[in-house]
């Protein structure tokens, strides 16, 4: 009987690559750089750092550094990565947060991961003065949140989570978790 170790699929989320024509990072070039690293069924959706990806079973914070470096290396700037285990990605799109939401045109949802555990003076959930941010939730290094951008521009909201999460966050929108999710599948 074969003793194969199993096999773990992961999501790195990168932050602030390919924005506004800032730190380029080419998904091929991400992809060559990640197998060169020893991960395999490697994909990337949209061209702004989501990445899935199996590897044996690691410490995900090691994991974080030792990417974090590499992709540095690479790249010659700084790409901060937080990790996720897909199925955990999984399980919040099959649990939808968003379900007793009253959704229109002008929502955004939005998931923030934060690499350490949360602490801010917040009071969740939260609404932003003007009622256009609302941090609904927050679960294991993560925030639940939705924008009416027909009040305020999502940049505001980003802001909001910078001043009282750290910039060590990375947001993702909801469809891009939905997409991300069916990936793995």
């Amino acid at each position: 009987m074969k003793n194969e170790s199993k096999k773990s699929v992961l999501v790195a989320f990168l932050r602030g690559i390919n924005v506004g024509g800032h730190h380029k990072v080419p998904m091929a070039e991400l992809k060559t750089t990640l197998a060169n690293m020893g991960f395999s069924d490697i994909k990337t959706l949209l061209n702004s750092g989501n990445v899935v990806f199996t590897t044996a079973p690691t410490d995900i914070a090691a994991l974080e550094a030792r990417m974090t470096e590499a992709l540095e290396k690479k790249f010659g700037f700084p790409i901060p990565v937080l990790i996720r285990k897909i199925k955990d990605i999984q399980r919040l799109v099959a649990d939808n947060p968003y379900k007793e939401v009253e959704i229109h045109k002008d929502m955004r949802l939005y998931v923030t991961f934060l690499r350490n555990e949360i602490k801010s003076d917040l009071d969740l959930p939260w609404t932003s003065a003007d009622g256009s941010f609302q941090i609904l939730s927050s679960d294991d290094n993560m925030l639940v949140s939705v924008v009416d951008i027909s009040k305020t521009k999502t940049t505001d909201a980003m802001s909001v989570l910078d001043k009282n999460f750290t910039k060590d966050i990375t947001t993702r929108n909801w469809n891009t978790l939905v997409k991300i999710s069916s990936l793995a599948k």
